[in-house]
């Protein structure tokens, strides 16, 4: 990929965040150990159509990943003082179902085989990754918050919202509680999320996967991602710059996923690939599974999905949760099982990258829609939002226009239960019949055939 001169400098920490004291007190402590068709362009802009805008011909594209990001703070200022005299707004998130109690570490990985292709300088490519997984004994293992407390106030300062309006939910992840080895080795599965968005939109699906027995890596693809906080408190922010084609940006989440399942081997052989040497979770060498590996991934984030395949055999399965394919990817015989998950108005029948990708899907597939789901109902969001409506002035009929008119709670319910059977069948090679048709427990899902 071509290197382009970013289209803003990195921003300071004090300049981006303020103080860090009253950070801490609202949103808690840090996660690390060690501190979207047809007529589409390849170029997605940065950002979405403003709220009361007429919505996009394409609002699964990743453009609109940040549609939240446009709307504008209604709170009088009068409220806004209130909101900051008492307590903030505690957000929170759906608990695990799975059987098992969930630990997560972040780890620290840089590649120095690769240079940064969004920073000058030749620097080497480094991200941050969230693994979670079923543990032992919770007990004096904190839970780690969904957003470290620096990045935590970057993320909610751009959708006109303060750590003294709302706290930050915690998340069902123990940080380095003990990997429950009873289980043995643990299959893997990678999340990639969408365009300039977190690897904590995925944090919903992700400490689910990992109570049913997977070990779940969230990826932040650094300076494509707003916001990614390191080690010692350092904020690294989207430096990528909006012209950027797609196909290129999939390459590097793509290398960036290689390079990720390289360092969970090194992990596997007794080795610590954190960058700092950071302390690993009790038993986690003796319980990953490099040659049972899955990715999914939503948006952008999904369509990176078929390109790491492309890239990475070691990717046994794939689910797309409603994101567009870019590049060649899509053009290209797939003979591993891969799933397409799709909200209520897309399909094949309206995206062309769809189509194409699945004339070439030569393994097991499935196609599946959510009805009454949007495009951001495949992220946090989906769940968050609603919490903090009021506050941004909200209304419930843009909430129902970006997320669709199925409940929260439904949604990822139904998102949790679909990626765990695709996963199951195809990693872990259980039989099931969730995936063989339309469902009277679940009649929000229809297949596609």
């Amino acid at each position: 990929m071509k290197h382009r001169r970013p289209h803003h400098r990195r921003r300071g920490i004090a300049r981006a965040v303020g103080s860090a004291g009253v950070l801490a007190l609202a949103l808690g402590v840090g996660m690390t150990p060690a501190s979207a068709a047809g007529k589409t362009s390849d170029k997605p802009a940065a950002t979405g159509s403003p709220a009361g805008q007429p919505a996009p011909k394409t609002p699964w594209a990743p453009e609109n990943d940040e549609l939240p990001q446009q709307l504008k703070s209604a709170i009088p200022e009068g409220l806004a003082s209130a909101r900051t005299a008492t307590a903030a707004q505690q957000l929170t998130m759906p608990a695990p179902t799975g059987a098992h109690s969930v630990g997560m570490v972040g780890l620290h990985l840089v590649d120095k085989s690769r240079t940064d292709p969004y920073v000058p300088g030749n620097k080497p490519r480094e991200v941050m990754v969230s693994l979670w997984y079923p543990a032992t004994s919770t007990s004096g293992h904190y839970q780690a918050p969904w957003m470290p407390s620096i990045s935590g106030s970057h993320f909610l300062g751009t959708r006109r919202l303060t750590p003294q309006q709302v706290t930050l939910p915690k998340t069902a992840g123990h940080v380095l509680a003990p990997v429950k080895t009873s289980l043995g080795k643990l299959p893997v599965l990678l999340y990639s999320s969408g365009l300039h968005s977190d690897r904590a939109m995925g944090t919903a699906l992700a400490q689910d996967l990992a109570s049913r027995g997977y070990l779940v890596v969230t990826v932040d693809h650094t300076h494509d991602a707003n916001e990614v906080q390191f080690p010692a408190n350092r904020l690294e922010v989207r430096t990528m710059p909006s012209t950027a084609h797609s196909s290129d940006t999939l390459k590097v989440r793509a290398a960036d996923i290689k390079f990720v399942i390289d360092a969970l081997g090194k992990i596997s052989s007794g080795g610590n690939p954190d960058a700092g040497r950071a302390t690993l979770p009790s038993g986690l060498s003796k319980s990953v599974d490099t040659s049972r590996i899955g990715m999914f991934g939503w948006s952008l984030g999904g369509g990176a999905v078929a390109t790491a395949m492309q890239l990475d055999k070691r990717i046994d399965a794939g689910a797309n949760l409603d994101g567009q394919f870019f590049g060649t990817a899509q053009n290209k015989d797939l003979d591993r099982p891969f799933m397409l998950f799709s909200s209520g108005n897309h399909n094949r029948n309206n995206d062309g990258s769809w189509r194409n990708m699945w004339s070439h899907l030569k393994g097991y597939r499935v196609d599946i829609k959510l009805k009454g789901a949007a495009h951001l109902s495949f992220s946090d969001n989906e769940y968050l939002v609603p919490q903090w409506a009021r506050l941004t002035g909200t209304s419930q009929a843009t909430i129902q226009e970006q997320y669709g008119t199925i409940a929260p709670n439904r949604a990822v319910l139904i998102q949790r239960v679909y990626l765990a059977a695709f996963f199951d069948q195809q990693v872990r090679k259980k039989s099931g019949t969730l995936l063989n048709g339309p469902s009277t427990k679940y009649p929000e899902i229809s297949f596609v055939r």
